[in-house]
């Protein structure tokens, strides 16, 4: 598989697991005891951690296109 399309493929399947990835261990201030700050959505996440879910994101990631790559050369 030529290199641009290794890339392409572990852009998808990054994109795909930081949407799997992004729901975990969110809480919405409710939930977390805390009191929503004025003007912002009740349901809004209190700490989000984008930072933590881009690096399980890419860790998740390679692995899984290094399999995709293997399956395609090989199989």
């Amino acid at each position: 598989m030529p290199v641009g399309s290794a890339i392409a493929l572990f852009f998808i399947i990054w994109w795909l697991v930081l949407f799997a990835v992004l729901p975990l261990g969110v809480r919405n201030p409710h939930e977390a005891g805390e009191d929503a700050p004025a003007g912002s959505d009740p349901g809004a996440p209190v700490k989000p951690m984008l930072g933590r879910k881009l690096l399980i994101t890419t860790a998740v990631a390679f692995p899984v296109t290094a399999l995709a790559l293997f399956l395609w050369e090989f199989v």
